[in-house]
């Protein structure tokens, strides 16, 4: 029901990136290649994907990687994709996904496990709120473009 993806996977990993970025109403700002995935997820190892498998088909994704909390002394895992697609949502691959990233954490003893959620998406909204996570309403956060740097 879950496998970790490997570098056969950069044009499923691509295709799941658009379909989440269309749902946000984001589609133009996807700048991703296959030669970028390859690089920065299976060369570089900078991030991890796995998927919800449904009789051998991908039906939704997570992608994640590590951070590291000063706080905590520990690192932690940050979700930045969970993506289901349409058809094969309200079946349970969400909390699947989320609970395979959950045991990694517990198995790794990581200190935390962070995500961000738009705040129009009621729907993902309630679905993490069922799960037990509380919004942090005490950080803004700001971001820095690559050509800003």
């Amino acid at each position: 029901m879950i496998r970790k993806a490997t570098i056969n996977d950069v044009d499923k990993i691509i295709y799941f990136i658009k379909e989440l970025a269309k749902y946000e109403k984001m589609s133009e700002l996807v700048t991703a290649t296959p030669e970028l995935i390859k690089e920065w997820i299976f060369e570089k190892k900078k991030a991890s994907v796995i998927f919800a498998v449904e009789n051998d088909k991908e039906v939704g994704y997570a992608l994640y990687f590590y951070n590291y909390s000063t706080f905590t002394g520990k690192a932690g895992l940050y979700l930045e994709d969970l993506f289901v697609l349409p058809e094969y949502r309200y079946k349970g691959y969400g909390l699947v996904l989320i609970n395979e990233l959950k045991n990694i954490c517990k198995k790794e003893k990581l200190g935390r496990f962070e995500w961000q959620c738009l705040n129009w998406n009621e729907s993902s909204i309630k679905f993490y709120e069922k799960l037990g996570a509380k919004q942090d309403n005490q950080w803004l956060i700001f971001r820095m473009e690559e050509k800003q740097f």
